[in-house]
């Protein structure tokens, strides 16, 4: 049984017609004879979409009973047992009543899917997980309801249902999405035209991104290496010079003119060298780039017009934006220049930019390293100048009437050597060498016309020739070779000290490290390979790869060893023996980001294990006090027995308590707390907050005249109880933890100051991180929830928690609250925030 697929209707807005769309597909698959059945779907009493589930075959929902009222959710089972070929399940990021079958709706639907069902479902653009923070900046609304953005991605469809900000909402006005009475009150507030156009945008540019990563999967799969214009991606071809700023900014107004433009800067480090470019220059324009929403890439490639287009045709762009040379105008005697190659060999699909710049034809700040590696030109002009020079020269001296004397012709010659060294390097120079001495012995040498010389003084000046011909070529290939091995150190120490940086920061996960392994080697795919021992297979080190990675090191065309069990493989094409040193520290420092990552998730296991003993630990002396309490060996007296039963009390208090905050991280992570916000005086609930500590080790503080606030009795009592418990542990002996309130502008503050230890500043945002227990706490002393559990109660409530300095010493923990009055309470019904003035009837605590 294979798994069924998923295709979500994605909506711009609530509003937009998902759930209508759905429907109508749902006809039109059960005309064409699809089962298909209606396993949840909320119409909110409008009457389109109501119309629409006539004729489609409704599975009865379940009933479940929460705090007195009942409620429907999908009935997982009975659509497993019904078995249809697609079922229709609306609101994907729907939280289901305490007690359902799972905590999401999402969680259900892939029951469904596992169990080969087709789902069509539905989810509005602002629950995604990812988008959440985005949302509330621009509606001021925090979604509680949300979907993980890996749910919705990986659908096998995807369709965008969108509609103009006016027209959807005209819609409203017209009564087809709301009640008439919430109309004004959704219009007004988060159906504003401003708040449309931006949810919009988020789901056309999240929709797009997901079509790009399909785009390049199949490209991959195909071996595709002509470039399609499906989006306008720019490159930007820099050199670390100072034009590179304004390139970046022109090819940024570029992509403003193309939906959905990209900019990718690219700097490639040759090797032989790129002598203008300035560090702090490079650092400048990537964050520049980086600013205006491109991506900076750090290339490595002999050959830089070659490199230029290979990343560009490898990326899918269609322009490339070049800065005018700086070059002076009797240099270009060496050669057409990157640009004018560039956009020779660019070809019909890719557009090449030449932008002029205030720095174009003033020269290179610094002269171009000369490499061995010359290009076939410049060897090819040795070649012809150290075999062609010679008998060119021999030509013109023995045509012309002018006896310049041995030692001047051998000069004449030995200039040719020389020449022929600098422009194709030692063997050219050698063969020069070689063609002028025979020439100078046959014409110039008496006798002539012979292999022969008669005057002793004419051979030995004949062999200084010869040695000092082969001595200048060997010293000018020598610095050639020098000055080429600086420059490729340096565009390696340029890459690792960027990938340290990177790595050392943690900036960089496993799969961001292979694929710029694969990006600055111009390799098709990059993994890490590992086994457990040499007769185990090879599998790739945690999940990581980048494209169609081998399953063996001597499947790839390059492997680095890294240890006796590691490797990092890559195909595409065999690199040179100088390469593996910049790869062999990829592949250590890839072994490190997995090792790092391990480690954590070590460090995690190893936080659940604390939380199991402390959990272990009370238990353990309950049942040893029970233990005690029935053995028939000892007579108790009842002093012992009555200090047994307290440990038996204390013990299982302490394991409520500690129960009861794990429970309440669970529903916090799961998104289930859903806050009951009515208005109540603080001095109703702080009081009974402080139950749990002995008495006269807090004291209150609470003025009558504070207005009353909107909140969740229950949570903001948790909240606090969990504020003064941690507050009195830390507090030293005889000191007394203070719990004041005060009204600020349309906000309350309740503080609960200790004297204790204090935290330092680096510290103070750590605290709050679930399982986290600061300084030398006791192991015992809780598992570190208590004060993860008031945030998060807190911020359910549209508050805020945290922690400031007592003077004089101590730490005090800053509980803000809303006033009641300040504003309407915005509750989500339907998947839609609206403006309430009611209750919501769902409320987990």
């Amino acid at each position: 049984m294979g798994r069924g697929k998923l295709r979500i209707y994605l909506g711009a807005a609530p509003g937009v017609g998902k759930t209508y769309a759905m429907l109508s597909e749902a006809h039109r698959r059960i005309e064409r004879g699809t089962d298909c059945v209606v396993a949840f779907v909320e119409h909110h009493e409008r009457p389109r979409t109501e119309v629409m589930l006539h004729g489609l075959e409704q599975i009865r929902r379940k009933r479940l009973e929460y705090r007195g009222s009942a409620f429907t959710e999908m009935d997982v089972d009975a659509v497993l047992a019904r078995r249809p070929q697609v079922a229709l399940v609306d609101e994907l990021a729907h939280t289901n009543i305490p007690g359902s079958r799972n905590a999401k709706r999402w969680q259900d639907v892939e029951e469904l899917l596992a169990a080969g069902i087709d789902v069509i479902s539905t989810v509005n653009i602002q629950h995604l997980e990812s988008l959440g923070d985005v949302v509330e900046s621009i509606t001021g609304v925090r979604q509680q309801e949300t979907v993980p953005d890996e749910v919705v991605r990986r659908a096998d469809q995807i369709e965008l249902v969108d509609m103009e900000p006016q027209a959807l909402r005209r819609r409203m006005a017209h009564g087809n999405v709301y009640q008439p009475d919430k109309v004004d009150a959704a219009l007004s507030n988060y159906f504003r035209p401003g708040n449309l156009t931006a949810l919009r945008e988020l789901a056309l540019l999240w929709v797009a991104d997901r079509v790009d990563e399909y785009l390049k999967q199949y490209r991959s799969d195909h071996r595709v290496s002509k470039i399609w214009g499906s989006r306008e991606r720019i490159v930007v071809g820099l050199t670390g010079g100072p034009e590179g700023r304004t390139l970046i900014r022109r090819a940024a107004r570029l992509a403003e003119k193309g939906a959905g433009g990209e900019v990718l800067a690219v700097y490639i480090a040759r090797s032989d060298g790129l002598t203008s470019a300035s560090p702090k220059e490079l650092a400048v324009q990537r964050t520049l780039v980086e600013d205006l929403g491109g991506t900076f890439h750090h290339v490595v490639g002999d050959d830089i017009p070659a490199a230029l287009l290979a990343f560009a045709r490898g990326v899918n762009a269609t322009q490339i934006v070049l800065g005018s040379s700086r070059r002076r105008s009797w240099q270009y005697v060496f050669g057409p220049g990157v640009g004018v190659t560039v956009a020779r060999d660019s070809g019909p699909d890719l557009d090449v930019h030449i932008v002029t710049h205030e720095e174009a034809a003033k020269g290179r700040g610094l002269p171009v390293a000369r490499g061995a590696r010359l290009g076939r030109a410049r060897i090819l002009w040795g070649w012809i100048t150290g075999v062609g020079g010679p008998v060119l020269l021999t030509l013109l001296l023995t045509h012309i009437d002018a006896d310049l004397g041995l030692a001047n012709d051998m000069l004449l010659f030995l200039t040719l050597t020389v020449a022929a060294a600098l422009l194709g390097g030692l063997y050219p120079a050698l063969a020069s060498a070689a063609v002028g001495s025979l020439l100078l012995n046959w014409f110039f040498t008496p006798p002539l016309h012979r292999i022969s010389i008669a005057d002793p003084k004419n051979l030995l000046a004949l062999v200084i020739f010869v040695l000092v011909a082969v001595a200048v070529a060997s010293v000018v290939d020598l610095a050639a070779r020098r000055t080429h091995q600086a420059a490729r150190l340096r565009a390696e120490s340029e890459i690792l000290s960027f990938l340290a940086g990177n790595v050392l920061r943690g900036e960089t996960g496993l799969e961001e490290l292979l694929e710029r392994v694969r990006e600055t080697f111009g390799m098709d795919s990059a993994a890490l390979l590992e086994r457990e021992s040499d007769v185990d297979p090879w599998t790739r080190a945690g999940e990581a790869g980048v494209g169609r990675a081998p399953e063996r090191p001597e499947d790839a065309d390059v492997d680095v060893p890294v240890g006796d069990h590691m490797a990092l493989a890559l195909t595409g094409r065999v690199l040179p023996a100088e390469d593996r040193r910049v790869l062999a520290a990829f592949a250590a420092q890839a072994a490190v980001v997995l090792d790092r990552r391990r480690l954590q998730e070590e460090a995690d296991q190893a936080k659940e294990l604390a939380v199991s003993h402390d959990l272990r630990t009370p238990l353990a002396g309950i049942k040893a006090a029970v233990s005690s309490l029935r053995s028939d060996d000892v007579a108790w007296s009842q002093e012992d027995e009555a200090e047994l039963l307290e440990g038996i009390e204390e013990g299982a208090d302490r394991l409520d308590h500690l129960v009861g905050n794990l429970l309440d991280m669970s529903r916090l992570q799961t998104g289930t707390v859903t806050p009951l916000i009515r208005e109540i005086d603080l001095d109703e609930v702080v009081p009974m907050a402080l139950g749990g500590v002995p008495d006269g080790s807090a004291e209150l503080d609470i003025p009558e005249t504070l207005p009353m606030v909107a909140v969740d009795p229950g949570l903001l009592e948790r909240s606090v109880a969990n504020l003064v418990e941690n507050a009195v542990k830390y507090s030293p002996d005889g000191s007394r933890v203070l719990v004041s309130a005060s009204a600020i502008a349309d906000r309350v503050e309740v503080r609960v100051v200790d004297r204790g230890p204090g935290v330092p500043d680096d510290a103070k945002e750590r605290i709050f991180a679930p399982f986290q227990r600061y300084g030398d706490a006791p192991r015992g002393a809780g598992v570190g929830l208590g004060l993860a559990v008031a945030r998060g109660f807190a911020e359910a409530m549209g508050g805020t928690l945290n922690a400031e300095d007592t003077p004089g010493g101590g730490l005090t923990m800053v509980l803000t609250v809303r006033a009641a009055g300040s504003r309407a309470e915005l509750v989500e019904e339907g998947g839609v925030p609206v403006e309430h003035p009611v209750e919501p009837e769902r409320q987990t605590t």
